[in-house]
Parts: C-alpha cells; sequence; structure tokens
C-alpha cells in the first residue's frame, strides 16, 4: 500500500485530529502517501436538537463508515469517546493513540471556577454527564444547551449567551485555545466521558494492509485504559441518552477505574471505584457497572 485515505469530519478540531494521524503515519512509514477526505455528517449539520435527541454519537461516525464500505476511504480518525461502545460489523480499531489531557475544561470571560458563578449563572453544555455534574455541585445554575464545534461554542460564550461553558481540554489544547482554560475539571471530583482525550483509526475488519499500517501508533496503555472505561459503559448500556462518566489509570500491572451515572435532571449521582489488572480491563469494567448498578444507577438509566 503506498497511498492511504482518510475519511475525517469537516470540523476543525476533527481535521487538527487527522492531520495529526496523517503525519504520524508519514513518520512511522516513509514513503507512504496520507490523504485527507472530508465529509459532513449528521452529527454536525443537526445543531438545532441535542445529539441524545437526534440519535446519539454514532451519527458522527455513519457516513465515514459509509465512506469506507465504499471504497472512498481506507481508514477514519475519531475522537474515542464519540464511538459507540459496540461498533458496526464489520469494523475494527487498529489504533488508539497516547491519550490527551482526558478532563474537561470550565471556560469563562469573568469567572475563575464554578464555585466562582453567581446564583442563576447560565452554563452551555449539551452533555448530559456534564449536566449531572453541575447540577450534583451547584443546582441554581440555569443549564443551556450548547452544540457546534469548538469555535462556535467559544464564540457564541463571547457573543454573551453563557456565563460560562464546558468543553473538553484536549480540544482547546488541539486547536491552540489553552488560555481560554479558566481551571479543569478532574479527577476524583469531576470525572470525563469515557475515553475523553483519546483518539482511535476505525478501518473495515478484512482490511489487513490498513490495519497493520495503523497499528504501529497504537499506545498500549491508553487502549488498556479506554477499554475498561467503555467496557463500564457498555455493561451500563450507556450512550448519550445516559450520565455516565468513568476514568482510569495504568499504575505498572495495576489498573484503577473510577465510574460515575447520574441524573441531568437533579443532580443525584452514584459513584464507584475498583483496582484490576492491567491485563484484564474489561474485567474491571463489569465490575465497576456492577458497583454502580448496585447502588441504583439503573434508575437513572431506565429514566433516560
Amino acid at each position: 500500500m503506498t497511498t492511504l485515505r482518510i475519511a475525517t469530519r469537516k470540523s476543525p478540531l476533527a481535521l487538527w485530529q487527522s492531520e495529526h494521524v496523517a503525519d504520524r503515519l508519514r513518520a512511522t512509514h516513509p514513503g507512504l502517501t496520507v490523504t485527507l477526505v472530508p465529509m459532513s455528517t449528521r452529527g454536525d449539520e443537526v445543531l438545532d436538537r441535542s445529539l441524545a435527541a437526534i440519535g446519539g454519537k454514532g451519527l458522527f461516525l455513519k457516513e465515514l463508515e459509509l465512506a469506507m464500505l465504499r471504497g472512498e476511504a481506507d481508514c477514519a480518525v475519531h475522537s474515542l469517546k464519540d464511538v459507540p461502545m459496540e461498533l458496526e460489523p464489520g469494523f475494527a480499531l487498529p489504533a488508539i493513540l497516547a491519550r490527551a489531557d482526558y478532563a474537561d475544561a470550565f471556560v469563562s470571560n469573568h469567572f475563575a471556577d464554578i464555585a466562582a458563578l453567581p446564583q442563576g449563572a447560565r452554563v452551555g453544555t449539551s452533555s448530559l454527564r456534564r449536566q449531572a455534574q453541575l447540577r450534583a455541585l451547584r443546582p441554581d445554575l440555569q443549564l443551556l444547551d450548547l452544540r457546534g464545534n469548538v469555535n462556535t461554542r467559544l464564540g457564541k460564550l463571547d457573543g454573551g449567551e453563557y456565563d460560562a461553558i464546558v468543553l473538553a481540554c484536549a480540544g482547546l489544547e488541539r486547536l491552540g485555545f489553552d488560555d481560554r482554560i479558566r481551571s479543569r475539571l478532574q479527577a476524583p471530583q469531576w470525572l470525563p466521558a469515557p475515553a475523553q482525550g483519546a483518539v482511535a483509526i476505525e478501518c473495515r475488519d478484512d482490511d489487513v494492509a490498513t490495519r497493520e499500517l495503523c497499528a504501529l501508533l497504537d499506545d498500549s496503555g491508553t487502549r488498556v485504559c479506554a477499554e475498561a472505561e467503555r467496557a463500564m459503559n457498555r455493561t451500563l448500556h450507556g450512550s448519550c441518552h445516559v450520565p455516565v462518566a468513568a476514568y482510569a489509570q495504568l499504575d505498572g500491572k495495576h489498573l484503577y477505574l473510577a465510574g460515575l451515572v447520574g441524573s441531568a435532571a437533579d443532580g443525584r449521582v452514584v459513584r464507584a471505584q475498583a483496582q484490576g489488572r492491567g491485563d484484564a480491563p474489561e474485567c474491571l469494567g463489569l465490575e465497576v457497572a456492577q458497583m454502580l448498578l448496585a447502588q441504583g444507577a439503573g434508575e437513572f438509566i431506565a429514566a433516560s
């Protein structure tokens, strides 16, 4: 294989991630020509409703997967947190790159952190996970929907539509907006989306040549942590309809996983954490999910 075509969404962040993967592939495979195939997805086009209302995060993948099936692209690059817990049949993730900053970012032009917000302040986020944790901390806040790419969301904040917004640190840092981060919302008090901060490459399961090319970019430590977080979410039947958060850390042979399920309506949350073996991440994900269910997480999931 001398040319590799990467299907990608057209947002600035998606293009940055795909160019980053392309650069890594060129460096790893001298002589390989890597080109981008930018595409628009339904998740990008419908911005007047939440992801949960229009079908979930899988909307960001569907058109890219169809392009691979039609032979118009060899692989696709995604934020792993946007990849459904169960891939469509016939697809694989040959590489999960080293994770960037996992944390969420509190972004505001006037306030330093969540505690500094005045009563009834307007905070923008369409993520049910972020809404649940915000309500748990500050039930007085007005939580307002916020869709669009990173630049659009920052523009709405700067236009005065919100007093603060919550975004992923990794996305802001990748686009050069590090200075917009007023405070990091981090573990153990605040948990991210499963696999937040990690970029994954998807290709057809039967495309051995592409799988082998991409596999050299795989980061084993990030994959272990992502597999634990995603296994927990999968066991809970989590989706963008359910406020689920998870964060795993690998320390030698030991793997630690913290999980949370909450209610975006009233801010009630249940938490669990456990330690397991680094070579059995799915077992740890299952264990933490069962601990959450034992504490009543099923009620929040059923209500979603």
